[in-house]
This record gives structure tokens, sequence and C-alpha cells, in this order.
């Protein structure tokens, strides 16, 4: 399994303890906890139970072959109530340490509610002064955060420890591919994102063009239609939130022009956007250093493989289908550089918060994004790709970030420059030029004299 320590270990220390503890782990779908706790369970003794989509009875009559056969070596009967379950657990766990992970929890207790108050008596009477490990999984964020993290739950206050799983960043994705140069590597993350499940589908034996064609292109792939049939298991009216994506993925990123663009009231657009920034598949950005209640605020959507399908196989599946999916990922890989352009922006922010992390910048980073607003020493609109303030926002860390093969020459050196003109309380300025091609000379010279960073792609893999 490639990566994850940080969410074995946290499972390791759970696991270790002795007392009660209770873990709520949650992430969106195919991000890989259940490969976690697959993995987690391969090493110790423990019951480890996947709800599946069925009627109550049936989960019942699951859930007691598995205690069962985990503490008698074999089947019975059926518990005839889920409190009969939860307390055979209790008398078999009287001498004993017992963990027990549910994984998609919100199978479960969806079609049984009061499941989750049968087990907050179990707990609060019985575990909570044993030491069980439990472990509640589930794939729907909000079910998750909602009904069993919040006040409101019956089991409010009895969790110990919470985990969000979260997708790879572009560092540790680089790894499904060792076979790959870096620029591919980019373009893969560009492509895939950081979910384990997509980034599996493709292989660095063949190239990103030969992978576009038969792992998301090709009719029966797994990826072909992947991000539409998430929305209707996840989502009710599927079809207005395709036009939503899609108008975001075409560049419109203000409710008022995603309503014009797709003919629906703006108010009902910005509830269905509080829907996708729930499920992270669409994030809501400020200019960094800014309230995020000011009324600058954009959309975009922030998983890339929703981003790109959007952009390109949703907007174009018609014609692909008469061009051919050769022909057709051709086609795509000759725009790639303008796709690329956002996402190395976020690769390049990525990049100065894990640098932070190592205490590697100047100053550990208090904000972080995109700015875009007026510029008082222009009187023009400008926009800085990355910008990043400390607490105090007397210092700033300036970046450019060009995903181009042109050499970046002494134009856009000074354009930066200009563009930090708009932060005159930013005392202590520092500048970073991220590229894909090559510096100019004159860049380069300067860039010694005042003491910016010229970094290309192998530099981020440093």
């Amino acid at each position: 399994m490639i990566g994850r320590m940080n969410e074995l270990n946290q499972l390791e220390k759970m696991y270790e303890s002795d007392r009660f503890e209770f873990l709520v782990m949650y992430g969106r779908r195919r991000v890989g906890k259940t490969t976690i706790l697959q993995n987690f369970a391969s090493r110790h003794d423990l019951i480890f139970f996947p709800c599946r989509e069925k009627n109550d009875a049936l989960n019942l009559l699951d859930f007691s072959k598995t205690l069962q056969r985990y503490f008698d070596g074999g089947f019975i009967a059926p518990f005839l109530t889920w409190s009969d379950a939860f307390s055979y657990i209790t008398r078999k766990s009287a001498d004993r340490k017992t963990a027990l992970i549910i994984d998609e929890f919100p199978f479960l207790a969806e079609t049984n509610p009061s499941i989750k108050s049968i087990l907050q008596h179990e707990i609060d009477h019985h575990w909570s002064a044993m030491p069980i490990f439990l472990v509640l999984c589930g794939s729907s964020v909000s079910f998750m955060i909602s009904e069993v993290m919040e006040e409101k739950s019956p089991l409010f206050g009895r969790v110990t420890e919470t985990k969000e799983v979260l997708p790879f960043n572009y560092l540790e994705s680089a790894d499904f591919f060792p076979a790959y140069g870096n620029k591919d590597k980019l373009i893969a993350y560009g492509i895939l994102g950081g979910v384990p499940r997509y980034l599996n589908a493709f292989t660095d034996t063949r190239s990103i063009e030969e992978n576009i064609a038969k792992e998301i292109l090709r009719n029966g792939a797994f990826l072909n239609d992947e991000p539409e049939l998430l929305l209707r298991t996840e989502l009710r009216e599927p079809a207005v939130y395709n036009s939503i994506l899609e108008a975001i993925a075409g560049g419109c990123n203000t409710p008022s022009k995603i309503a014009d663009r797709i003919h629906e009231d703006r108010t009902k657009v910005g509830k269905y956007l509080l829907t996708l920034q729930t499920i992270h598949i669409v994030e809501r950005l400020v200019p960094c250093g800014e309230s995020i209640r000011t009324r600058k605020a954009i959309y975009k959507i922030s998983d890339n493989f929703y981003s790109f399908w959007y952009r390109y196989v949703f907007a174009n599946n018609s014609y692909y289908e008469m061009l051919g999916i050769k022909d057709a990922a051709t086609e795509i890989m000759e725009d790639i550089s303008n796709y690329m352009g956002p996402v190395f922006e976020d690769i390049c922010k990525q990049y100065l918060m894990l640098e932070a992390m190592k205490r590697e910048l100047p100053f550990v980073p208090y904000s972080i994004g995109k700015w875009w607003g007026n510029n008082p020493a222009t009187k023009k609109q400008d926009d800085v790709d990355v910008l990043a303030l400390n607490k105090k926002k007397d210092a700033g860390i300036f970046c450019e970030c060009k995903y181009r093969n042109k050499t970046v020459v002494m134009d856009d050196y000074d354009k930066l420059v200009l563009s930090m003109q708009a932060f005159p309380a930013v005392r202590k300025k520092h500048m970073i030029f991220f590229s894909k091609g090559e510096y100019s000379e004159p860049v380069k010279a300067r860039a010694k004299r005042e003491g910016t960073l010229l970094l290309g792609i192998d530099d981020l893999f440093v």
C-alpha cells in the first residue's frame, strides 16, 4: 500500500490503548478508507464488518454471523435485535481486548436510525469502562459529520478521535508512477487527482495519451463515467449537478455566472454549490488574506479528475465517439497545457505548504492561496498566482507559476514585481518563480541579485 502511514499509526496507537477508544473515519468514495482498514485488520485479531446496502434484518444476520464466527468459531443463530448483538460483544469482551471495525456505517444507520441510540446505550453503560476499540467508517461525509459527530447525534461526545482520509497530494501521487518522468507525474496528477482508485487506473507502462484513451475515453472503462455514477449515488437531481460542474469546468466561477449558463435560479445554484462543497467536489475560494465573507469569492472544481472529466469527456462525449478514442486522446493532449495551468498553481501551493512544514520558508504562512483584485499602483485588476502571508500580514511570498514551454523573460519578472505593489503593508517581500520552461540569462542574473528563487519541475520533487 502506498502512503497512509499517518492513518495507520493513528489506528495502531488507539489499538494499543488500555481504555475505550472510538474512532470515526470518513472521506469521499474511492479515497482508500477500506484499504487502510483492511491493511490494519490484517495485522491484528479483530472484527471487521463491511456493511452492505441491504435491509436491516439481513444486515443484522450478517453481523450475527461475523460476531459468532469470531468469538465462538461458528454461526449458531441470528441475534433478535441489535441490542442483543452489542450485549454479546460486551459479554465476550469481559476479560479480553476487542476491536470492532464497521465499514460503511451509513448503510447500517440509514436503514435503522435507532442503531445509533442502541450503540450509545452500550457505550455509556458498558464499553466506556472496557478496553474496546470501535471504528465507524463511512463515505457519506455529510452523514458521518451530522449523524455521528455533531451535537444532535446520540453518539455525540463518545467519539475519542476522528480521521478524515483525504486524497494524496501531488508528491504522494507520484509514487504510483515510478517509471514516469516528473512532467508526466504532474500531468497524471492533474488528470486523476490524488484519489488512489483513480491513480491505480493508469499505468506508467503506457503514455499519458494512451492511458487517457484506454482508461477514460473507452466505453466500459472504469473512469469513463465514474463522476456521473458517483453523483447519482450521492445526490438527488444529478442532472442539475452535472450542469453546474460543466459550467464551472467551462470557466463560470460565480453563482450568477453559473446560474446564467444553466438557466437556474441563483439561490438554488447556491444551495447546490454548498452540497458540492460538503462532498469535496467543489471549493469556494476567496483572495488570499481577505475575509471569507468577501463578495469576491469564486468557485472551482477541487477534484482534478472531475475537473478534467467535465472539461473534456462530459462536454464532448458525442464528438469524441465520432472522432474515436485515439484521436480524441491526441486532441486532449494538444490542449493539456491550458488545462494544467490552474492545476500547476495548486501544485506550487502544495509545494510551499510542504516546505513550510519542513521550516524551509522564511515564515510559516498564516494564509496561502491565489490573490486577485484591484492594484492601486496600476489602477487595474491584477492577480498573484500563489501568495503566502504571515499572521501579521507584513511578510509575504509572491509566486508566479508558468506551465508552458516558453522561457521566462524579464517582462514576466516585472509583472510580478508590479503585482507586489498592491500590498504596500507587506514590508518583507519574497519572490518565487515556478516554471515548466527555462529562465532567460537576464532573469537568472536579476534573481541572483535580488534573492529570488527560480524553480523548475524537477525542483518540486526534491
